[in-house]
Parts: structure tokens; sequence; C-alpha cells
């Protein structure tokens, strides 16, 4: 993996000094926030694709993990993240996957299943099979930017995550075949525990509000089966 650079968000200084050290054993660079606020201060002045992932505690003073990811992804929606928590509440699991986390950690943890999942989300997102080209297609009245996370319709744009747009693009590929839930996890999230099929879940219901504006195109859900990317033929064109 070409980049290994997280940042850290932890206000527990004896947990966050653990885990930072834990991390760069496993050959991690940590750079460590213990506040959100401080977290975002860094972030916001780091240059383009400085961080590969966030590790965000959602419980913290002055601005808790949600407020930040928020934020955060305002700046570089491609980011991928990991919320750590004490709770165990299943809104905050629902909160934290409407904003599109990469996964959801309850403390305490095996650090070795953070570092486990840590690698599989990088060895994901820096996957170049995902989208293997720079290209624009053309699907109905949008337009896909695959190279700068864009969908483009009548002079708006819309920024897309990279997962986003690698399942967009998945789906353009074998649009109106049924695809089984299972093969669309396996191929973009690289799993398909029940943390992943949710998150999935939350995704396809983004594409929806994307691509709401065409008739043309719709995705059809088959209960128990998966999923069919529906365009009008007649209306595609790739440039």
């Amino acid at each position: 993996m070409k980049n290994k650079h997280i940042l850290l968000a932890e206000d527990d200084v004896d947990f966050g000094s653990i885990l930072k050290q834990y991390l760069e054993v496993h050959h991690y660079q940590i750079t460590w926030a213990k506040s959100g606020s401080e977290a975002l201060e860094i972030f916001q002045k780091s240059s383009e694709n400085h961080f590969s992932i966030a590790v965000l505690d959602i419980m913290m003073p002055n601005m808790d993990g949600f407020r930040l990811a928020e934020k955060m992804i305002n700046k570089a929606p491609e980011i991928p993240f990991i919320f750590l928590t004490a709770r165990k509440l299943k809104e905050d699991k629902i909160k934290g996957l409407k904003l599109g986390a990469d996964d959801y950690i309850v403390k305490p943890f095996d650090a070795d299943i953070l570092v486990l999942r840590l690698n599989n989300i990088l060895r994901r997102t820096q996957n170049p099979n995902l989208i293997k080209k720079s290209s624009k297609i053309q699907i109905g009245s949008y337009t896909l930017d695959t190279g700068n996370y864009r969908l483009l319709r009548n002079g708006n744009v819309q920024k897309i995550t990279e997962k986003e747009a690698a399942l967009i693009n998945y789906f353009f590929q074998h649009k109106n075949q049924l695809l089984k839930r299972e093969q669309i996890l396996n191929t973009i999230w690289e799993n398909d525990d029940f943390f992943s099929g949710r998150s999935m879940d939350v995704f396809i219901s983004r594409i929806r509000k994307h691509f709401k504006a065409d008739p043309n195109i719709y995705i059809e859900s088959t209960r128990g089966i998966g999923l069919t990317f529906h365009i009008n033929e007649e209306a595609e064109k790739i440039s």
C-alpha cells in the first residue's frame, strides 16, 4: 500500500498514546489530535491526499467524531474513516453509516482487529482495479467523471466519494443485469459481512438520489437476491 498515514482523533491520552505506538509498530505513520477541533485544524491545513485514512473517536470535547467527519467530508469526500466509540447504541451505528463510515469499532477492542480492518480498507480504497483509468462516462443525462469523483448534469456538479464513483462505474459496467449482493460487496467492499452490507445500503440510497432527476435511470432491488442498475440503452454514451 502506497500510503499509510493515519489521522487519529482521540481525547483519551492514555488510550491514544498506546494506540499510536501500536499502529506505528505496524508501520503506520500517525498524526494524533487530542480533540475534534484540533483534528479538523490539522486536516484543513494538510495537502490533498496527505492522509490515507482517519480514525475518529466519537465522544470528544468541543467537537464530536460525527461533526468532525462531516467537516472532513466537505473538504475531501474520498477519505475513508473509522469511528471508535465506547457506546453500543444502534443509533450511533446508523448515524455513522449514513455519514459513509467504512467501519465502526466499539471499545474495548483488540488492536489487532483494528490493524486488520485498516489494512482491508486501505487495500480496497487504494485498489487501482476499482476504476482502471480516468474517464468520463455518459449515463443518461449525467456524466460520471471517474478521475475527479464528480457527477455532472446540465452544468451542475455533484462531488462524490471514491467508493460512490467505483460503485456507479461497476453498476454501469453491468447495467441491466441482476447483480447478487455478495457479488457487489466482495468487489467494492471486499467483504460481505453485516457492516459492509449496511454500508452498501446507505451508498445505494445515495446513488438513487444522485440519479433521481433522470427517469431513464433507476436501481431495482430484488428481495433476497440483489440489485439491477436499469438504464435506457438509447440514453447512454461513453465519451
